[in-house]
């Protein structure tokens, strides 16, 4: 006698969803007891004598070895931090992004060589491809600056945020000289997210932090994430504030924090370990996308460092690393995804000072390649004096 299941798929799915929240749920299980000795010690060490203010959480193959905070989530107000407090990623965000991008690719909804004007017909730099986008090769002007000029002559009101769909508007308008062809050379800049995040609210039809919840931080388990406009919100719904890094004053938010894509996403130390989870067990990709965001595409020739699709990578021989570094607004982020050993280290800290330029010995401590941004020159030499950025 074979017996039939009566299940439906919603109800299927839904028991899926609920086995991987008791999943994730054991994930972050932590013994502070059981905590990494050596890794306390050297955090504390980067709280007194860097002045690391912030979240920070470790972990190797799916299991905390570290997580704690240390400092103010608003120093005039003396309030502490804790492990639940929401950091803007800054450009930490767009590795998410990245990811909300090739999921739209995986399922057939967006091409990597469909170009903005697509998207935009009355886009002024023709030619440019949403997997330039995706690199850092469009050759668009920086918006972040551009805009700057345009409020100031004009007047405009710079509390108020400005919406991707309004940044846009000023690409489109003011048609700023561009930095160079499209797929000519690598050149950093969020003007290539901004565009992303605003071609994926064309592409999906809802509002880029509706499609995030959707496709990446409800699949992931990430109940502590989101997507933070000033255009939506007239102040940022976060306890935790920016603070400038000498005199510890709260950065104030402005126009600038209401694009998003480029950053805009705020998110838990806890959260995007479980990104990582995600991302290891096949939740958000194929792993055949994911290996090919994970490609360098940028155009040092023989550097150990380059940019893929979201992700900066790291190619010591034999041991790839993505990762991606943020500062905005008196907030700082580092976020390094060990591919080999299964390691994940997460920083996020609201004091921009350089307390993030001295991990060497975490590194060390968990016995991975040291990861220092730009500590190879373009003939891959050693640069003794590098420091992560």
């Amino acid at each position: 006698m074979v017996v039939m299941s009566c299940a439906s798929p919603e109800a299927k799915q839904q028991e899926v969803k609920v086995n991987q929240a008791k999943k994730d749920s054991i994930s972050l299980l932590y013994d502070p007891k059981a905590a990494n000795m050596e890794i306390d010690a050297f955090m504390q060490n980067l709280h007194k004598r860097s002045g690391f203010n912030g979240n920070v959480l470790v972990a190797k193959k799916g299991k905390i070895l570290y997580q704690n905070s240390f400092g103010w989530a608003d120093y005039l107000l003396k309030d502490s931090l804790n492990l639940g407090s929401q950091f803007e990623l800054a450009s930490a965000s767009k590795p998410l992004t990245g990811l909300a991008v090739m999921k739209l690719v995986e399922e057939g909804k967006l091409k990597l060589d469909q170009t903005v004007n697509d998207f935009y017909p009355n886009f002024p730099y023709p030619g440019i491809t949403i997997k330039q986008l995706l690199s850092h090769r469009s050759g668009l002007p920086n918006y972040v600056y551009f805009s700057e000029d345009v409020y100031r002559a004009e007047k405009r009101d710079q509390k108020k945020g400005m919406s991707n769909q309004e940044a846009m508007n000023l690409l489109i308008q003011h048609h700023p000289n561009r930095y160079g062809a499209p797929d000519g050379r690598f050149h950093y800049n969020n003007s290539n997210y901004m565009v992303l995040g605003s071609i994926i609210e064309k592409v999906t039809g809802k509002d880029f932090a509706v499609y995030m919840k959707e496709a990446i931080f409800d699949p992931a388990g990430m109940k502590h994430t989101n997507v933070y406009s000033k255009a939506v919100y007239e102040k940022i719904p976060t306890k935790v504030i920016g603070h400038d890094r000498v005199w510890r004053r709260s950065v104030v938010q402005n126009y600038l924090d209401g694009p998003v894509g480029d950053k805009g996403i705020y998110s838990t130390v806890q959260d995007m370990f479980l990104l990582d989870l995600a991302i290891r067990d096949g939740r958000i990709l194929k792993q055949e996308t994911l290996d090919s965001a994970y490609v360098p595409r940028s155009d040092a020739k023989r550097s150990l460092f380059s940019y893929g699709y979201g992700w900066r990578t790291f190619n010591p021989p034999g041991n790839p690393m993505v990762y991606h570094t943020g500062w905005w607004h008196g907030f700082k982020s580092l976020y390094v995804r060990d591919l080999k050993n299964d390691v994940v280290i997460v920083l996020l800290t609201n004091m921009a000072n350089g307390s993030l330029n001295n991990l060497d010995n975490l590194y060390k401590i968990l016995e991975i390649p040291i990861l220092r941004q730009n500590a190879y020159n373009a003939s891959g030499e050693y640069v003794e004096a590098s420091g992560s950025k």
